[in-house]
C-alpha cells in the first residue's frame, strides 16, 4: 500500500501527505486479529478459501487451541476460582495489594470468596500479582516438557494451516514495537524481562504495542502465551473489555501514554474497535481474513500502520490550521462499516 492513505471502518484508503512521529502506541485486537480462533472452529476461515483448505481440519485444531488455553488457565491462573471475577487489567487491583511475600502463600486456604469487600479484594489482588509473575516467566518455565512439545507442535500445525498467520502478525508487533523477534518465544524469561523495559510508560522515545480484547482477562493471558506473544506485549499492556468497553480501555490507555509526540493506531476486525477508535479519533485498521485483501497476515505491513497514522494525524493538524471537516469525514467512516 502507498505510504500516504487515510482509513475507514471498512479498510478503504485515500491519499493524503504524512509525517512521522515520535512515539507511536499500538492497540491491537487479539481474537481474529492477531490470532485465528474464532474462524478456525466456525470454519468460516477455511470456507473463505472456496475448497483449498479442509474446514474439518481447521475445526479441529480450533479445538486444540480451546482445550489448551482452558488448561492453562486452570492449571496457572487460578481459573476455577476467579473466573467470575473478571477485571479490566492485572493492575487493576493494585490499590488493595499490600505488597505480601507469596512465595509461601496458601491460595487453596485462603478462604477466597467474592471480592466485595476489602480482604477479598486485596486476596484477589494477590492472585493477579501472582498471575503477573508467572506470565513473566513464560510457558516453558510453567508446563511440563510433554505439554510444552505439544503446544509448540500445535502452534506449528496452525501456523502452516494459516498460512503463516500467527508468524506473520507476531512479527508486524514485534516490527511496530521495536523489539528484536528471536523467531521464538523465550524459553528462560529473559526476552520477556527486556521486553517489559521496551513497554515501560518511562521509556518515552519507544513505540508500544498493547491488547485490548473483548474476551476476559484470564483466557487473554493465556491465548498471549500460547500464541508467543509474550516476549513483546508484557501482562500490564493487555486489556479486557469485557465489562467495560473498548472505548473506556481506550481512555485508559490514552491517559496512561498521551504526550506531545504520541499517536495512536487501533487495529482490530470488529465495529466496536472501529467505532471506539473514531471516538477517540484515532486510526483505524480493519483485519479481515478473507484471501486477496491486503490487511491480514501475511500482507499488512509496518509500512502499511505507518500510512495509517500519518495521514490521520495529519488530517487533523490540517484541521486546526484550516478548520477542515474531519468530523465530516470520520462520521462517513463509522457508517460504512
Amino acid at each position: 500500500m502507498d505510504k500516504n492513505a487515510t482509513s475507514s471502518c471498512d479498510g478503504q484508503v485515500s491519499q493524503k501527505d504524512g509525517k512521522n512521529e515520535i512515539r507511536n502506541i499500538y492497540i491491537w485486537d487479539m481474537d481474529e486479529t492477531l490470532i485465528l480462533l474464532k474462524s478456525l472452529l466456525d470454519g468460516t476461515f477455511a470456507a473463505s478459501f472456496h475448497g483449498s483448505k479442509d474446514i474439518k481440519k481447521g475445526t479441529e485444531i480450533g479445538k486444540k487451541w480451546e482445550n489448551m488455553i482452558l488448561r492453562v488457565c486452570d492449571e496457572c491462573f487460578y481459573y476455577e476460582e476467579i473466573e467470575n471475577f473478571n477485571e479490566p487489567n492485572l493492575d487493576s487491583l493494585k490499590d488493595y495489594d499490600d505488597g505480601k511475600d507469596l512465595s509461601k502463600y496458601d491460595f487453596g486456604s485462603d478462604a477466597f470468596v467474592s471480592p466485595t469487600d476489602i480482604p477479598n479484594k486485596r486476596k484477589l489482588a494477590y492472585r493477579h500479582r501472582s498471575i503477573s509473575e508467572k506470565y513473566k516467566k513464560g510457558l516453558s518455565n510453567l508446563l511440563d516438557q510433554q505439554l510444552v512439545k505439544l503446544w509448540n507442535d500445535l502452534y506449528t500445525v496452525t501456523d502452516d494451516f494459516t498460512d503463516a498467520w500467527l508468524s506473520s502478525a507476531r512479527e508486524l508487533v514485534h516490527q511496530a514495537s521495536g523489539v528484536i523477534s528471536t523467531g521464538e518465544n523465550n524459553s528462560t524469561g529473559e526476552e520477556t524481562k527486556s521486553n517489559e523495559n521496551n513497554n515501560n510508560n518511562k521509556n518515552k522515545n519507544k513505540n508500544v504495542s498493547l491488547i485490548v480484547t473483548s474476551g476476559s482477562l484470564i483466557p487473554s493471558l493465556a491465548k498471549c502465551l500460547l500464541y508467543k506473544l509474550d516476549d513483546v506485549i508484557s501482562h500490564d499492556n493487555i486489556y479486557s473489555s469485557w465489562e467495560v468497553g473498548k472505548l473506556q480501555c481506550f481512555r485508559w490507555i490514552r491517559d496512561r501514554f498521551d504526550g506531545p509526540n504520541t499517536r495512536f493506531c487501533v487495529i482490530g476486525d470488529g465495529p466496536e474497535e472501529c467505532n471506539a477508535a473514531i471516538n477517540m479519533n484515532w486510526p483505524f485498521v480493519k483485519i479481515d481474513f478473507k484471501p486477496g485483501n491486503a490487511n491480514r497476515f501475511p500482507g499488512l505491513s509496518l509500512d502499511g500502520l505507518q500510512s495509517y497514522i500519518s495521514v490521520m494525524y495529519d488530517v487533523e493538524e490540517e484541521e486546526e490550521e484550516g478548520g477542515g471537516g474531519l468530523e465530516g469525514e470520520r462520521e462517513d467512516e463509522e457508517e460504512e462499516y
